[in-house]
């Protein structure tokens, strides 16, 4: 008959439970963590006996009618067998005692504990003791050989040894196993077990196979595996013949092999997956019981069973092939052509190729030969030891699949990539959550600590800066699980209950009013999955696919549905990032999808559900985004991955951690990730992927380093630190583009630093006379960077080089001057467009684009004319008030500016002469920090500096702009460029000096034709005429400063003044009006084109004194580049 699961029955409390036949078979012996030893007669057994040995049980064996047990107490009991009456104490360990065995003969005992120690201990004589010393951790289990001339031993220290008794010596040791500090963090107990009868194999579980071991030479013979061990194996046992070996793993499955044909002939899987910690064969049936780390106790019968009834199963299974296919496929089955699912799989193991690569065709022999004399398992066919007759297929056609037993595993033959079980949910930052002391997260802002004890359940919140909130102690009465910290807000979460949802749990500190917390329950069988907080906001992820976002007061938002279960989120600014299953993977892979999208004023989508790329065969561990907002995660393979948005938002890797650890199972746990500067802060763990709560853990600064090839060589570590600078940059655009405030002279540095490589890596390629090269990275330079490279090139006498270097600045010219033209001109279509609108909202007779109504004018003159004060007051008392609540109405330019107060608004119109006062900039964000002053916010962007060249080319500014005539045409641009010039001028210095020319005379003749219409024109203010004095100064100090930041940079010196100084200038402007009124008189001639270029030839004469105010480059930078391109070795 096929082999039977029995339903298993209670047998201890939960933990650790053992197990093993008498030495006839007639009983089953039990130890568990309730300390007790049970004696069993069968299964049924309602009523076993009891013998209570300590406080816990931690092993037992039988022999010779002596039971001896591994107690709580550190000590090594024996008891008589049946009668279970003590017999005293074998042996002592300063520690548990982890695993206790009998020699082949049983007059001896192996013990090994969490001291590192092994005793083998004479039963008769106590007091002959041998120790074994040589572990460097606590020992897991112990195998004597059945000779009783060795001794096998598993410890923590990753290794397995085998010992010589009779002189106390270590014969051989391979290093196997995960290591660990502790037999309750080993990933497996490793029971290991020699071949009974001859010792000729040692089979040695490891991870998700059994490695055997041959004797004396101690080499590897093969390895045992099987598709259906997805989690490493905690036991193996042999057959009393030992023919059959069986392993039990640590989600609940049995797998039995016949050890000659290296084929599986038996799969179980636990009714509850839980870890099978004990196994025994019984010494004369074909019964195996086995214990799990529950404390029950079940049993498999007729393990590869040679009865002739199973060859009614074998009849059943050729019926139903029978069954599928007509008369006309006999020829196909009599075929080799059907392989069943039972033989192993080689792939998983490549190792084992050859010892396997018989086994299939064996197998598919046994489907279709009727004459091969092959056995049959419970509905998969499989190769035994020819023990079984044969017998005429299809006489007996009763039973059939139905008349199998529930443990029967009969499959379709599949012969493909298996499916990858899926990775649960999880938070970044966290730790386990069945741990009694765990993390709930660790960022960047601070940690929350969950202790689960028996008295009590509480929440630690720890912050970083101690000036965003002070510590926190919460209860945990609703057994939170999950927890995100945020500079605002603490967001917790919990599993629901069968009388309670599942509930979501917010603690807004950073409210100003009393009631600072909230929570919201679920619907019916919605559980929450994953949480995360943004600013201003936060969301969950559901059971039910869907994400919702709330308020960070409470205010339900947006809600949308995922296209499959969530894996983790994260959240930044308005940065909401999630990922989930986008379908199954195979062979171990992953196959998770990201959505990246802003929650903003104007929400988008940046990531449309995207593939995420991991290591082969890892899976996701960390994910979230750095202290500058860019998306990163980390794989369980170490490797870090950031969004280079600059490559159409792909991934790069950016760090390794794998190669700063120190052993094969050490890990790095991330905790956060900066990007200026470039520093992973994580937190080393020593033979785990995770940390403990206490002594509380120090965090470790790994470098970035990308994966370029040929890293040794100076040219390839060149490359990776230039395209590195590049990469963690990127953030800077993003955050000037959305408008977020960030740091200039950081990325000035950068661009140095950039340019100072690419130097290097032109000097190092002339050197080695690679030209074509050199144009390459040419086209990487900015303008001043060329004209360096042009210089050093003609000294080196590389002159075809030189004029293709001319030719590139040439084009680098003519394109700064389109990119402008061409920027001018979507101004101008912007502006058409905002009229149109504006139009359509006022009648022509009350708003004229030629002048302002003279009511509104008047009005706001006799308001700020008093004192210039007033006006910055307001700007910057009326936005603190909607900061908090309202930031997006400073995100719009002028337009917001007129919401609040209109006076800073029409100040900035009239300093810098016609321009629309409803003009929006172009859309940007909101302000990570919205500014004090609208005049900030209308300059808030980030200056663009000659030193960045080409990128400064294609970044718009999108602060408002005077009208300006159009600019050379791009020949003319070009010429201008390589006109002669004294040799002591920087041609970057010249380019810069004609354009902040040409843009002060176009500013000029704008003023000119804003002035025409002087009849409603408002009149100047007292800083109006204070910048123009100071103009000249303001430039001197920042020459790199545009027209926009040249008004940002004078009201912030004009506030400097005392209020006695200003109320001058405001009684001046009052007093000078007829004098203004002149002066504008004698601006409003035109300047003929031909003054125009006159003026221009005279300036460049002038070159040598203009350059000492405005440089393009810092002058310690060009000393530093020329130094290194001209020097001579």
């Amino acid at each position: 008959m096929p082999s039977a699961q029995r339903p298993m029955r209670y047998g201890h409390s939960e933990g650790h439970t053992d197990v093993c036949f008498d030495d006839t078979g007639s009983c089953i012996v039990t130890c568990g963590s309730d300390g007790d030893v049970r004696i069993w007669e069968n299964l049924d057994d309602d009523d076993p006996k009891s013998i209570n040995v300590g406080e816990k049980a931690f092993s037992c064996a039988l022999k010779n009618g002596r039971l001896i047990t591994a107690v709580s107490n550190n000590t090594v009991q024996i008891h008589t067998f049946p009668e279970g009456a003590p017999d005293g104490i074998l042996t002592r360990f300063p520690m548990h005692v982890n695993h206790v065995t009998f020699s082949p003969d049983g007059t001896k005992v192996a013990a090994g504990s969490s001291d590192f120690m092994i005793k083998v201990v004479e039963v008769a004589d106590c007091s002959k003791q041998k120790t074994f010393r040589g572990h460097d951790a606590p020992v897991l289990s112990l195998s004597f050989d059945p000779k009783d001339l060795y001794l096998a031993s598993a410890s923590c220290d990753g290794s397995v040894r085998v010992w010589n008794i009779a002189d106390q010596t270590c014969t051989t040791s391979w290093l196997l196993l995960q290591k660990c500090n502790d037999v309750i963090n080993a990933k497996s107990i490793c029971r290991l077990a020699w071949q009974p009868g001859t010792g000729k194999l040692l089979a040695v579980p490891v991870d998700k196979v059994v490695e055997l071991f041959r004797r004396e030479t101690w080499d590897s013979q093969f390895n045992l595996s099987d598709a259906s061990i997805t989690e490493p194996l905690n036991v193996v046992v042999w057959s009393p013949c030992g023919q059959f070996l069986a392993a039990g793993s640590v989600n609940g499955n049995i797998v039995v092999w016949n050890v000659e044909s290296q084929q599986c002939i038996e799969r179980m899987k636990h009714e509850k997956k839980y870890s099978i910690c004990g196994l025994a064969w019984h010494p004369k049936y074909k019964q195996i019981a086995y214990t799990d780390t529950e404390g029950n106790l079940g049993l498999l019968e007729n393990i590869g069973d040679v009865e002739k009834p199973n060859d009614k199963v074998a009849s059943a299974v050729a019926k139903d092939y029978n069954d599928l296919f007509d008369g006309d496929d006999d020829d196909y089955l009599n075929g080799d052509t059907i392989e069943p699912p039972s033989s192993p799989k080689t792939g998983d193991h490549e190792d084992d190729a050859d010892d396997l690569i018989q086994a299939p065709g064996h197998v598919r022999r046994a489907v279709i030969d009727d004459d091969d004399d092959n056995s049959l398992d419970i509905g998969l066919i499989k190769a035994s030891s020819g023990l079984l007759e044969k017998e005429d297929d299809g006489d007996d056609q009763t039973g059939g699949f139905s008349a199998l037993p529930a443990s029967s595993t009969q499959q379709p033959f599949y012969d493909g990539p298996m499916p990858t079980p899926r990775q649960k949910p999880f938070q970044s930052g966290s730790t386990p959550v069945h741990l009694m002391h765990r993390f709930m997260v660790w960022n960047s802002v601070g940690i929350i600590r969950c202790y689960n004890d028996e008295q009590d359940s509480a929440i630690d919140i720890e912050f970083h800066d101690t000036s965003v909130h002070h510590a926190t102690h919460l209860p945990n009465s609703l057994s939170h699980t999950m927890a995100d910290l945020s500079t605002e807000a603490i967001l917790l979460a919990c599993e629901s209950t069968e009388e309670l949802a599942s509930k979501l749990h917010c603690i807004h500190f950073g409210s100003w009013d009393a009631n600072k917390e909230w929570t919201v329950d679920m619907p019916k069988d919605e559980e929450i999955e994953a949480i995360c907080l943004g600013q201003g906001w936060a969301a969950c992820a559901t059971s039910a696919l869907l994400v919702r976002v709330f308020t960070v007061g409470g205010v339900q938002r947006e809600i949308f549905s995922l296209p499959g279960p969530v894996v983790s989120m994260a959240g930044h600014g308005e940065q909401l990032m999630v990922i989930y299953h986008r379908g199954t993977g195979f062979d171990g892979d992953q196959c998770l999808g990201v959505q990246l999208m802003e929650l903003g004023m104007k929400k988008r989508q940046i990531l449309h559900g995207d593939p995420l790329s991991l290591t082969m065969k890892s899976y996701l561990v960390w994910v979230g985004f750095s202290a500058e907002g860019t998306p990163c995660y980390v794989d369980s393979e170490g490797i870090v991955r950031m969004l280079n948005r600059a490559l159409g938002n792909t991934w790069i890797p950016v760090c390794n951690t794998r190669e700063h650890c120190k052993g094969k199972y050490d890990h790095y746990w991330v905790v956060g990730i900066h990007e200026n500067p470039q520093q992973l802060r994580c937190i080393p763990c020593k033979g785990a992927r995770f940390p403990p709560t206490l002594p509380r853990p120090a965090v470790a600064i790994l470098p970035f380093q990308l994966p370029y090839c040929q890293i040794a060589t100076e040219k390839g570590q060149m490359e990776e630190q230039y395209w590195r600078s590049v990469v963690f940059h990127n953030h800077v655009d993003y955050l000037s583009k959305n408008g977020y405030e960030f740091d200039e002279n950081a990325k000035n540095q950068a661009v140095k630093e950039q340019q100072e490589l690419l130097m290097k890596l032109f000097a190092l390629s002339c050197k080695l006379e690679r030209e074509f090269r050199c144009v390459e990275l040419a086209e990487l330079m900015t303008h001043s960077v060329v004209n360096l490279a042009i210089k050093y090139s003609s000294r080196s006498h590389k002159l075809s080089l030189a004029q293709r270097l001319s030719q590139l600045a040439v084009q680098k010219a003519s394109e700064l001057a389109a990119a402008q033209q061409q920027q001018e001109q979507e101004e101008e279509e912007e502006e058409e467009d905002v009229r149109k609108r504006s139009n359509a909202g006022y009648s022509s007779s009350a708003m004229d684009w030629g002048q302002l109504p003279g009511r509104n004018v008047q009005q706001d003159q006799e308001v700020e004319d008093p004192e210039e004060t007033d006006a910055c007051e307001e700007a910057e008392e009326t936005p603190e008030v909607h900061k908090e609540k309202e930031p997006s109405r400073f995100s719009r330019g002028v337009t917001s500016a007129e919401v609040i107060t209109p006076k800073p608004a029409l100040v900035a119109a009239s300093s810098r002469g016609r321009v629309n006062p409803f003009k929006v900039s172009s859309s940007k964000k909101d302000p990570a920090v919205p500014s004090a002053n609208v005049l900030d916010n209308m300059t808030k962007y980030s200056k663009k500096t000659s030193l960045s060249g080409s990128q400064a080319v294609n970044k718009q500014n999108p602060v408002i702009k005077p009208l300006t005539p159009r600019p050379k045409t791009k020949q003319a641009l070009a010429a201008s460029f390589f006109q002669p010039r004294t040799p002591a001028t920087n041609p970057g210095e010249k380019i810069v000096e004609e354009i902040e020319e040409k843009a002060g005379n176009e500013s000029q003749e704008t003023k000119v034709t804003a002035q025409e219409n002087t009849e409603n024109r408002r009149p100047k203010t007292g800083f109006q005429m204070w910048l123009e004095e100071n103009r000249a100064n303001i430039l001197t100090d920042n020459p790199d400063l545009n027209e926009a930041e040249v008004i940002k940079e004078g009201m912030s010196r004009f506030r400097m003044l005392t209020s006695e100084e200003r109320m001058v200038w405001t009684e001046k402007a009052r007093g000078g009006r007829v004098n203004n009124s002149a002066e504008d008189k004698k601006r409003k001639r035109p300047m003929a084109e031909e003054e125009e270029v006159k003026k221009s030839q005279e300036q460049k004469s002038e070159d040598t004194n203009a350059s000492k105010k405005s440089k393009p480059l810092d002058p310690s930078t060009n000393n530093r580049l020329s130094a290194f391109a001209f020097k001579q070795s």
